[in-house]
């Protein structure tokens, strides 16, 4: 744990040099603020853990008016900073306002060593509980994406998928995952936080493609009391709650442009400030991002920043469609069935041989989660212990054929399924396959790359 951080607001060097004296060799970094102005300046640049605030400044040395004035101040900025209170003038009056006013704790000076210690070793360990309560809260109220289902593949087609979340899901990379609309992008990143040294921690998701400009920053990044109309508390951005975590992006490719450079920003530096605050947080996250647009051709065509797609795609993973992966269909079908059998209560325990072949083949515009929904109504229909063709109430046409056949294909599909099968053939020996096809070595790992293989 980093040394908690003590902030010093007296105009005497010598209060300070004592406090320094007395708090450093016990761990403490006592950092001085010689004037009302200094400290507002200090608390908005830098975090502290607790501050030692003097009441009587040059403009009025008995009274304690500028101090109480100040304490206001700061705790209108920060609500969970601890403020001890010291004066050589002390009074029962002070004292009961100062405490009114959201002080801690009061000291009359001269102050007692040892109480002073104790003071302030209890007051940084209240406030440091203060603030993990805060965020637990803030957590309480982010959707979480706990229930997801687990990632479930043993297709061909998704082998590449699970190769690179074992390869990069350790690295703590930023990711972009690509694919269509209900494919499973986001069990993907859920994949990826588990096979990280952050899987102890928060995933925090947030679908970045529904805010509007006007709450993206407070969403993103938070807000101080009284920054907006409506901000009648402090909030907790998803930035901070994903903090040692990780952070999902959904549906990025949706930004506007000023949201991408406001996202660009906090990307390059790692800092950010909530809305209606000058104060500066600094975060450690790996961020995921997901996407069903093409954010290279977006970002050729001037709606998407070229810098903001570099710092995103580190890596690319492509998720294929579910009528590429019919051999996953019954899996997920099964794993749905038993999860919405158990939610409803329900004694639906499997599939006929129809119904079963009547999910293989069909097309799947949805993916997996039109198939979740559509095994959700047939376990709420069905009549018996097996779900039958009718239960599933599929309205879209079926594939007359298997769907990888040649002709269903566009040139894109083939040559993917091609260079698949040359890989499997030769047990992924790239030099190999890249002869049976014909190309050449680095032709073949370009194809590779753009096909996300």
């Amino acid at each position: 744990m980093e040394p908690a951080r003590i902030l010093v607001a007296d105009d005497r060097r010598e209060v300070f040099e004592a406090v320094r004296l007395l708090l450093g060799p016990e761990g403490f970094e006592v950092v001085p603020a010689g004037s009302p102005a200094a400290v507002l300046e200090s608390i908005g640049s830098s975090d502290h853990d607790l501050l030692l605030l003097d009441l009587n400044y040059a403009r009025d040395t008995t009274s304690g008016r500028e101090g109480l004035d100040l304490l206001a101040r700061v705790r209108a900025i920060d609500a969970t900073l601890p403020i001890v209170v010291m004066t050589a003038w002390a009074t029962v009056d002070l004292a009961v306002e100062a405490m009114r006013k959201g002080a801690r704790d009061f000291l009359a000076k001269p102050w007692e060593n040892a109480r002073l210690l104790a003071t302030v070793r209890t007051q940084v360990e209240l406030g440091r509980v203060l603030r993990r309560g805060e965020r637990l809260e803030a957590e309480l109220r982010v959707l979480r994406s706990d229930g997801a289902p687990r990632l479930l593949a043993r297709s061909s087609a998704m082998r590449p998928v699970l190769e690179r979340i074992e390869r990069v899901g350790p690295s703590g990379a930023a990711v972009l995952i690509t694919g269509e609309h209900g494919s499973g992008k986001g069990v993907v990143a859920r994949a990826l936080h588990d096979a990280s040294p952050r899987a102890g921690r928060p995933l925090v998701v947030v679908n970045v493609g529904g805010l509007s400009e006007g709450v993206f920053e407070s969403e993103l990044f938070g807000h101080v009391r009284g920054a907006f109309t409506d901000a009648s508390t402090d909030r907790v951005g998803r930035f901070e709650l994903a903090d040692g975590g990780t952070l999902f992006l959904d549906e990025i490719g949706n930004l506007s442009p000023a949201m991408q450079a406001k996202l660009l920003r906090v990307l390059e530096s790692g800092e950010f400030e909530r809305v209606g605050s000058s104060r500066s947080h600094r975060v450690n996250v790996r961020v995921i991002a997901a996407t069903n647009a093409d954010l290279a051709a977006e970002a050729a065509a001037g709606r998407f920043r070229p810098d903001l797609l570099y710092r995103l795609n580190t890596v690319e993973i492509r998720v294929p469609p579910l009528r590429e992966r019919p051999e996953d269909i019954p899996l997920l079908a099964a794993y749905f069935l038993e999860t919405h059998a158990s939610r409803y209560h329900r004694p639906v325990e499997g599939f006929e041989s129809a119904a079963l072949d009547a999910l293989v083949a069909h097309l799947w515009p949805g993916n997996v989660r039109e198939l979740e929904h559509g095994i959700e109504r047939a376990v709420l229909l069905a009549k018996g212990p097996l779900v039958r063709a009718g239960d599933l109430g599929l309205s879209h046409p079926s594939a007359p054929a298997a769907p990888t056949a040649l002709e269903a294909m566009s040139l894109e599909d083939v040559e993917r399924v091609l260079i698949r099968k040359a890989l499997d053939r030769h047990a992924g020996n790239v030099s190999k396959a890249a002869e049976a096809l014909g190309l050449s070595r680095s032709a073949l790992y370009r194809r590779l790359q753009r096909h996300g293989l």
